[in-house]
């Protein structure tokens, strides 16, 4: 099923993930994986470093570092 988001200047069409093979190439596909990984990676070496990752938490819908000891602090 999908939705489509409306925003001032653009539209936007938000595919499951079982209909994207119509709407998204092998290509963009590989290059979401790609960023997918990468992010992955990023985060990772944050944690490495001890530096705090930004998250969101939906159910509270509010953006949150979390540090490498677990401790999260919400952003006001």
């Amino acid at each position: 099923m999908s939705r489509i988001r409306s925003g001032k200047h653009c539209e936007i069409k938000v595919v499951d993930l079982d209909e994207h093979r119509k709407y998204i190439s092998c290509g963009d596909a590989e290059m979401d994986a790609r960023a997918q990984k990468a992010i992955k990676v990023a985060i990772d070496k944050a944690k490495i470093c001890k530096k705090p990752v930004a998250k969101y938490d939906l159910e509270a819908k509010r953006a949150y570092l979390e540090y490498a000891d677990g401790k999260k602090k919400y952003v006001n």
